[in-house]
């Protein structure tokens, strides 16, 4: 599947498929000469193409549907916002990078007291990457022990005793530091480094912090065309949603929000090791599904009517809704706030 710089979507043959089709033909008998290479007009680089990824069909059908349904969307993307746009490219570019099964993706999350957010109070970090093939996995969750005095309650909850992804580590904040850089450093071994963040712009803020002044060198907010040997790169999950609901609004929506809409169960958010794991459970889900507008039709289907927004229903985006507020209408005198029947209507 490659994508245009316009956001569109092509099925495409690669030229090693194109080869193996002309020389099975002729084996086979079907051709009585190889058929010639197509004239270079009908061929695309890597280089004209936004993203390109592998994407498999089982039979014909499947594939004369999807040509359907990239048809069919590609006629709403017309006259996309840019912005968008540009979510959809990070979306294809990111999924395409995945599929190489190469280098290394960490979640990081850090907690700050509510008061003072220079003060950070706990980091977690959680990673899935490759190493000779093989893959490999890791997760961490830190609390500073100087800042044990600060916790939160005004704004968000204080959860930093309920790490659910096993034991905490209670660390003085030179070793916290030290532990982040080492962190980082070790990740390198593994070749290019994918940075997750949901929302990077604090995270980010923090990392470059003298609290921790973590070795960013070579920071990029740009995904390369192909997956490198090196190099540090960010990716917000916010923008990898954002496009799977096809919003050109830029909102950006909540850790908790993601997570219901792709069917993540989450406890214990604004634990730093917590948000961490669900944020790289969020990366796994998108990257490693299928092109957006298929994952997005399996996802919600039949709920874009227009475009490639979704509609979504209420209850999709909050885990406490009940599916039938709204529906059914309070009894008459019926008090919601105390559940009792107003006394004119005791006798009913």
């Amino acid at each position: 599947m490659g994508t245009l710089s316009s956001g569109e979507a092509r099925l495409l043959f690669s030229s090693a498929q194109v080869d193996y089709i002309r020389y099975w033909l002729h084996a086979m008998g079907l051709t009585k000469h190889t058929i010639s290479l197509p004239y270079s007009d009908c061929l695309l680089t890597e280089s004209s193409l936004s993203s390109v990824s592998p994407v498999v069909y089982s039979d014909g059908y499947a594939v004369r549907s999807a040509i359907k349904t990239i048809e069919k969307n590609n006629k709403r993307l017309k006259g996309s916002n840019p912005k968008l746009t540009h979510r959809r490219h990070i979306f294809e570019r990111v999924r395409s990078l995945w599929a190489e099964k190469k280098g290394v993706w960490c979640a990081i999350d850090f907690e700050a007291w509510e008061r003072d957010h220079t003060v950070l109070t706990e980091v977690g970090w959680s990673f899935s990457g490759w190493k000779d093939g093989m893959q490999v996995e890791g997760r961490e969750h830190l609390i500073v022990e100087e800042a044990k005095k600060f916790t939160n309650s005004q704004y968000v909850p204080d959860h930093r005793y309920d790490y659910q992804f096993g034991p905490s580590k209670n660390v003085k904040k030179a070793e916290f530091k030290r532990q982040i850089g080492d962190l980082l450093s070790c990740l390198t071994q593994y070749g290019p480094v994918f940075l997750v963040f949901h929302d990077d712009k604090q995270d980010i803020k923090y990392l470059q912090s003298a609290n921790v002044d973590a070795p960013l060198v070579g920071l990029s907010y740009t995904l390369p065309d192909g997956i490198p040997d090196s190099g540090l790169f960010v990716i917000d999950t916010a923008d990898l949603i954002g496009a799977l609901l096809g919003d050109s609004s830029g909102n950006t929506r909540g850790l908790e929000k993601m997570c219901n809409l792709l069917q993540i169960k989450t406890s214990y958010l604004h634990n730093a090791g917590n948000d961490a794991q669900f944020t790289i459970l969020a990366l796994k889900a998108m990257a490693d599904g299928d092109p957006i507008d298929i994952q997005r039709e399996k996802r919600w289907p039949n709920q874009t009517s227009s475009g490639v927004a979704v509609e979504l229903k209420p209850w999709q985006e909050d885990s406490d809704y009940s599916d039938e507020e709204g529906v059914i209408p309070p009894l008459a005198g019926y008090d919601l706030d105390t559940g009792e029947l107003n006394n004119q209507d005791r006798d009913i």
